[in-house]
């Protein structure tokens, strides 16, 4: 009830679409997906199979690109897309933003959780964990099964490599490294 399925959008055999959701042109959704109600999937979405996203979701959301002309914010268009891969699932009320010009990317097997914020052209790895109201900004990179805590904040062009934990609360500065298998803490963060 109250879903729109737009023209050419593809939607995988077993997938469930509950009420009230949006699913824009060209999306698609693989096999054995479950679509919780009032998500919203932007134009060229890309959902592969069994991938799970729960209610007032919006995948494709314009990524924050501004640039100041010396007297306001002019817009930067944002036309790259979203891919998430197989057995992924994000929690309630997240926002993953489409790509600037490439792809924002989340890796097979990884969770996301509650009133997360993933931005333009971010990078997750395989079987990562990020956790509740944690907010990756642009062009940041998570490892394969590194682990997020809640209400972290990773600033643009960080790498979290893989196996690299980030505690809770934690800041990460912009341009930060966090080597793989390390645990860091804190703002701003460190070992």
């Amino acid at each position: 009830a109250l879903t729109v399925i737009e023209h050419g959008a593809r939607i995988g055999s077993s997938s469930v679409i509950f009420p009230g959701c949006y699913i824009g042109t060209g999306s698609c959704v693989g096999a054995n997906c479950v679509i919780y109600p009032g998500v919203v999937l932007y134009p060229g979405v890309t959902l592969a199979d069994r991938v799970v996203v729960h209610a007032g979701t919006v995948l494709g959301a314009d990524g924050f690109g501004f640039v100041f002309d010396g007297a306001r914010h002019l817009k930067i268009p944002q036309i790259g897309h979203v891919a998430v891969e197989a057995d992924v699932e994000i929690g309630a009320n997240a926002c993953i933003d489409r790509g600037a010009l490439d792809e924002t990317v989340v890796r097979e097997g990884t969770k996301i959780d509650n009133l997360c914020q993933i931005a333009h052209n971010v990078q997750i790895g395989t079987h990562a964990i990020i956790s509740s109201q944690t907010g990756v900004a642009g062009s940041s990179r998570v490892g394969s099964h590194a682990m997020i805590g809640g209400q972290v904040g990773i600033a643009d062009y960080c790498r979290i490599d893989d196996h690299g934990q980030v505690g809770a609360q934690c800041g990460v500065p912009s341009h930060k490294r966090v080597p793989a298998g390390e645990i860091y803490w804190g703002t701003p963060a460190r070992p």
